[in-house]
């Protein structure tokens, strides 16, 4: 006979309900389980996925100038959108060290930049201050005259107001594809003064908001400006293809390119390697080398006789000029452009024009050919109002005839048209009527321009006077009118 305990119905009822508890604690504890897992492995995997980062090229500096790297090739997947490109989107071409060796230029796919850049503002305040700070689409502290030329429409509305033609805009497209295809294969231009002939299509393209994210140009000016990164990191900030020959137009054409590539790098989040800290270097030398007379003489010479000339002074203080708007720290720039400014005064004549050095005019013409290099640069640092009487005496004297060889100074002209529309009113209407038809009927359907009948210039070839003609072309919108005509 076997015994069985039996339980009371209150004990089975009690037990039946501890099994039910601890079943549910079961499922409970798996599913808190299973969800905690799904936790760690969203941790683990979901960021990657979620986070949007730039893209970024990165590449070891060379051992020496003759070791080839590999260019890398850059997809860029980011969807294209109106709004302007912001720090995610921005490119980045950076390399892990610094060196004083040749940098390879990467090739690179990028999205169109914004074209909606704000509004614009006076030339004199533009240039002098840095720009108004307002605008969208990253060029807030760009100055106004720069900033404004980025917007397809607005650079046509201003062309249009300003007495341009759409054909204005048709030449200087086809002169920066002329530029394109002519390039060396290194990144600079032409044979003879490379780095000055480099500078000038750089500033022609930059003239016409042609950046290195730009999608038609972009790598064209990426090896341009990469190019005289590469000279000056080999020779300390020097910019000059000979570098036992300090030539002040070749250094200061190419300091002005890098200053406003330097300006343009800041605003689009783009970094060339090496481009601030050449600039700042070419700018500080410029200022260091200064003659004591306020000018700057050939070689550099901080004393001559003659106390150089403002054909000269003037690319030096157009390239400093640059180089503040860089946000860059110079040391003595203020007292420089102090004596630089007090130089180009004493240039002025009685009558208005200014004297090539001391009181007489360049070669053995009897116009005064720098008055408008004068003017602008008194302009550049917002001493426009002492340049009105070189703007009357330009209005008495001046003439542009392509197939004269008196009067086809490209160089003159490169200086007049720019110191012209920042008088506006009377003086630019007069100006405009006289340079532009002559500038457009000398086009080549190349895009390049023809030769003019100044013969005696030596840096008269097809490049040198194709830059000078784009960069006048660009004059309607690269820099603004002054608000009041008759002011500057």
């Amino acid at each position: 006979m076997s015994l069985h305990a039996q339980l009371s119905p209150e004990a089975q009822a009690r037990l039946d309900a501890q099994r039910r508890n601890s079943t549910i604690s079961s499922i409970l504890v798996s599913i808190l389980v299973i969800v905690l897992f799904g936790v760690i492995l969203a941790f683990i995997f979901l960021p990657p996925i979620l986070k949007e980062t730039p893209p970024i090229i990165s590449y070891q500096a060379p051992a020496s100038d003759d070791q080839q790297l590999e260019n890398k090739k850059m997809t860029n997947s980011v969807e294209r959108k109106p709004s302007a490109p912001s720090s995610a989107r921005s490119k980045v071409i950076t390399a892990a060290t610094t060196s004083n060796v040749a940098v390879p230029v990467p090739e690179i796919d990028v999205p169109d930049p914004s074209t909606d850049f704000g509004d614009g503002d006076d030339f004199g305040d533009g240039w002098g201050s840095g720009g108004d700070g307002g605008g969208g689409g990253g060029f807030g502290a760009i100055p106004a005259s720069m900033r404004k030329r980025c917007s397809p429409e607005d650079r046509m509305q201003r062309l249009l107001a300003n007495g341009g033609t759409e054909r204005c805009e048709e030449v200087v497209v086809k002169g920066l594809d002329w530029l394109q295809e002519t390039q060396n294969e290194d990144g600079s231009w032409d044979g003879s003064n490379k780095s000055a002939m480099t500078g000038l299509a750089i500033l022609a393209y930059l003239g016409h908001c042609e950046t290195p994210v730009s999608p038609k140009y972009g790598t064209t000016v990426l090896k341009g400006i990469t190019w005289l990164v590469n000279l000056g990191m080999k020779q300390n900030g020097r910019l000059n293809t000979d570098p036992d020959n300090p030539m002040p137009y070749q250094h200061a054409i190419a300091t002005y390119a890098l200053g406003e590539s330097a300006t343009f790098a800041k605003q689009l989040g783009f970094n060339v390697p090496n481009l601030f800290e050449v600039t700042q270097k070419a700018g500080q030398y410029i200022i260091d080398n200064q003659n004591k007379s306020g000018g700057w003489e050939y070689g550099y010479r901080e004393e001559s006789a003659r106390g150089g000339d403002l054909s000269v002074a003037a690319w030096q203080i157009q390239a400093l000029k640059a180089c503040k708007h860089t946000g860059l720290d110079f040391q003595g720039m203020s007292s420089c452009i102090r004596r630089a400014l007090n130089y180009v005064e004493q240039r002025e004549q009685g009558h208005g024009g200014f004297a090539y050095s001391g009181d007489t005019p360049a070669g053995d013409r009897t116009y005064f050919s720098l008055t408008g290099a004068g003017m602008l640069s008194l302009q550049m640092w917002d001493k426009g109002s002492a340049a009105r009487k070189g703007a009357e005496y330009i209005r008495k004297n001046s003439k542009l005839i392509w197939n004269d060889d008196k009067w086809s100074d490209l160089y003159t002209h490169y200086y007049e048209s720019q110191a012209m529309m920042n008088r506006g009113g009377d003086d630019w209407e007069f100006y405009n009527n006289m340079f532009r038809d002559e500038v457009l009927n000398a086009a080549n359907p190349d895009g390049s321009f023809k030769p003019t009948a100044d013969t005696g210039h030596s840096l008269n070839n097809v490049h040198y006077r194709t830059c000078l003609s784009i960069l006048m072309l660009e004059v309607y919108y690269r820099f603004l009118p002054a608000t009041g005509a008759g002011v500057r």
